[in-house]
Formats: C-alpha cells, sequence, structure tokens
C-alpha cells in the first residue's frame, strides 16, 4: 500500500530500483547454518521469484556472496557451502560482489556501483534478516538510500548464548517490525511485483506513529 502522501503527490518520481541478493549460498539449505524461518525451500523459491520479476521490470540485479576463511565454520573458501544455490547460480545478474563483513558495502564497491547507475533505491532479499540483511539495511539508509526489505524472500536461525535464546521465527519478526519503524518498507514478494507493475510504492513508517500503535494495541487488551 502506498502512503497517502505518496498518492496525493502524483509527480514524485519513481523509484530507480536494484535488487541486492546477499549470499543466497549453499551452507543455509541444510549445510552448516540451515534457515529456519521462513524455511529456506519456501524462501529461496521467494528470491528467485523476485529476481525474475526484477528481470522483467528492468530492475538491476547485484547478488552478493559471502567468502570466510579456509577453516571458518560456514561459507569456507573453496567449499560447496560458500557456493551459490543453484536457484540463483545460474543468473543473470547485473553485478557481482564478493564480501567478507556482514553489510554489502563494507570493503566492496556497491555504493560507487549504485551511484553510478542512478540508483536511489535498494531492495533486500537473501540472508541472514538478522545479520547481513540488518547491517545492508541499516548501512543503506545511513547512506540515504531508500530501502525494501522482502520479508518472505530472507530467513533465520534459532540463537542461544549467555543473552539469551530466541527462536527464528521471533528473530525474523521482531527485525521486520524494527526495519518497517524506519529503516525499510517491509513488504513480500508478491507486494513488490505489484508495486513494479502498477507503479505504487510502498507504505513506510515512522518509530512515533509505530509505538503510538503499540500503546493503543496494549490499552485495547487491558480489561475493562
Amino acid at each position: 500500500m502506498a502512503n497517502p502522501a505518496d498518492m496525493a503527490n502524483p509527480q514524485r518520481a519513481l523509484p530507480v530500483r536494484a535488487l541486492i541478493v546477499i549470499d543466497v549460498q549453499n551452507d543455509y539449505d541444510g549445510g552448516n547454518l540451515t534457515i529456519e524461518y521462513p524455511v529456506f525451500s519456501d524462501s529461496v523459491q521467494k528470491v528467485a521469484a523476485a529476481m525474475d520479476a526484477a528481470r522483467r521490470h528492468g530492475v538491476k540485479i547485484v547478488v552478493v556472496k559471502m567468502i570466510s576463511p579456509p577453516t571458518a565454520k560456514v561459507f569456507a573458501a573453496g567449499t560447496p557451502g560458500a557456493e551459490f544455490h543453484p536457484e540463483i547460480a545460474a543468473g543473470p545478474f547485473d553485478h557481482y560482489i564478493e564480501k567478507t563483513l556482514p553489510s554489502a558495502f563494507t570493503g566492496t564497491d556497491l555504493e560507487l556501483w549504485l551511484r553510478g547507475n542512478g540508483i536511489d533505491t535498494v531492495t533486500i532479499a537473501g540472508y541472514m534478516t538478522h545479520n547481513c540483511d540488518l547491517s545492508t539495511v541499516i548501512h543503506a539508509f545511513h547512506m540515504g538510500f531508500d530501502v525494501e526489505f522482502l520479508s518472505d524472500a530472507t530467513g533465520s536461525v534459532p540463537y542461544a548464548n549467555s543473552a539469551g535464546e530466541a527462536s527464528a521465527r521471533d528473530i525474523h519478526h521482531v527485525m521486520t517490525v524494527v526495519f518497517q519503524s524506519r529503516f525499510a518498507a517491509v513488504l513480500t514478494t508478491d507486494a513488490w511485483t505489484s508495486c513494479l507493475e502498477t507503479g505504487a510504492l510502498p507504505e513506510r513508517d515512522d518509530i512515533p506513529s509505530s509505538n503510538r500503535r503499540a500503546l493503543a494495541l496494549r490499552q485495547e487488551k487491558v480489561p475493562a
């Protein structure tokens, strides 16, 4: 759904988008770091669908690969787990990036390539919601790009450590709510494809409004 302000301003230029496909690699597919929510078999199909939609509508595609040292637990250079998943390996795509840190911008030419191609909006798909996607979303936001996040073309794993425990579903859900509160427009792949087809702009939000809604919902739940 487009923002009312956007609908009232038909002269606003349409986004010049690039789809950033992050780390769709075999270790996430039943390998050393299996995506649990949304399950990988479903989410990777959405990644492929987003890439197909981008090609149909002239949206440039950047594919990103995480490369770790040969002794690393995941994405070790030269191992099958570090290779692209077959769903996206065949391409085609417009730009390829290898990275060694979570953000697709750190130590890469991504910003230079985006600026050189007149891109003002980046759409994030791939893995993981709470790590490389999170880093890239916030990095892009700080650089002044408009950001979109495809909630069903991404995924998370569960964690347990000295700070506590969280399920993959909870981690993914909380991240999407936080993104929508300021950093990105969160939408499904189908909704994003519809935006490409119709020119509608995705709904964006802000922190105070998100907070007020939460407080109102809490009040509604208080027994009379």
